[in-house]
Parts: structure tokens; C-alpha cells; sequence
């Protein structure tokens, strides 16, 4: 892929973050604002993590990383209420985010990464339900409109096993699509 093309499609996902910041401005929706103000700053983390670590993501890296700031932006301005399958999506995209993450760290070291891209995608999993719940408890006590929402427990399970499906994409892709990451250095 041409870097031209690259950048292209970068500036394509941040104008689309920039377009869910602005509607989410417009409605008023304090959920769509902040996903949509996190998300742009996430897009930037293949440019920081090259720079600081001294590392370079393949094009298809970048965007893979990228849209998943976009899917979950988006997802808060309807999707994620609408379309049944979005958030089983957005967290089987972050579990390989995070999965991946944790394989190129431990792969680095020479080590097998299985056990802990599960037991890092299981635990952070677990503790991302628990602040959303917490979020979303405190803000309906004291009257404000949540930023983050839960659906219940059946949800919760299905968001825990999504990640867990993001986690096995990662321990079956890892070493083919993260190569030019995981290379030991030892």
C-alpha cells in the first residue's frame, strides 16, 4: 500500500471521529463527545509507539488500529443500541487490539505468549465491565446522564466471551500478522 494512500485513509478515520465529535457536540451526547475525543487521540498511537519504540506498523496495522477508534465512536451515536452486532464487534476488534499488544510483548522476550494474552484480555475484560458499571451507577445516583452504559448481565457474558474470541484470533494470527512486531530481541 503507497504511504500516500496510508495517510489518506488516516485523515478518512479522523474526519470521521471529527464528524461524531461535532454530532455528538450538536446532540448533546456526552458519550459520543468523549469516545469521539478519546478515539482521535488513539489514532495516533501507531505514529507515537513508531517514534518511541522504535517499531513500524505494515499500512493494514495502522488502519486495523485505527478503525477500531472509529467503530467505537460511531457505535455511540446509535449502533450500539441498533445493530445487534456491533458491540460484539467493537470487542472482539478491541480484544485483538489489546491481545496483540500483550503477544508482541511477551513474544519479545521469547516466551510463550498464550497464557497471558487470555489471562490480560480475561482480566481487563472483567475490569472494563466493572468501571462501566461503576460509571454508569454513579452517574444515574447523582442524576447525570451516563458516558458509559450497561445492558445487563447477559451482555456483560457476551462482551467477556467477544473479547475471548479476540483473544483466540490473536494466539491463531499472532505470529504471521505481528511478525514484524514480535521479533525477539534476546
Amino acid at each position: 500500500m503507497r504511504p500516500s494512500v496510508v495517510r489518506k485513509g488516516e485523515r478518512g478515520v479522523r474526519y470521521g471521529i471529527l464528524a461524531v465529535l461535532a454530532i455528538g457536540v450538536r446532540r448533546r451526547d456526552p458519550s459520543a463527545v468523549a469516545n469521539a475525543i478519546l478515539g482521535l487521540i488513539g489514532t495516533f498511537l501507531p505514529l507515537v509507539s513508531e517514534r518511541r519504540y522504535d517499531v513500524e506498523f505494515r499500512p493494514w496495522q495502522r488502519v486495523y488500529l485505527e478503525t477500531a477508534m472509529l467503530t467505537h465512536a460511531v457505535g455511540m451515536l446509535g449502533p450500539y443500541d441498533d445493530v445487534w452486532w456491533w458491540d460484539h464487534l467493537t470487542h472482539t476488534h478491541s480484544a485483538t487490539i489489546l491481545g496483540g499488544f500483550t503477544f508482541v510483548a511477551v513474544r519479545r522476550r521469547g516466551r510463550d505468549p498464550r497464557p497471558l494474552v487470555i489471562a490480560v484480555v480475561v482480566c481487563a475484560g472483567i475490569l472494563w465491565e466493572l468501571v462501566e458499571y461503576t460509571i454508569h451507577a454513579t452517574a444515574d445516583r447523582i442524576g447525570l446522564e451516563p458516558v458509559l452504559v450497561t445492558y445487563g448481565k447477559t451482555d456483560t457474558l457476551f462482551d467477556l466471551v467477544f473479547n475471548l474470541v479476540g483473544a483466540a484470533i490473536v494466539l491463531l494470527l499472532g505470529d504471521h500478522a505481528l511478525h514484524n512486531f514480535a521479533r525477539s530481541d534476546r
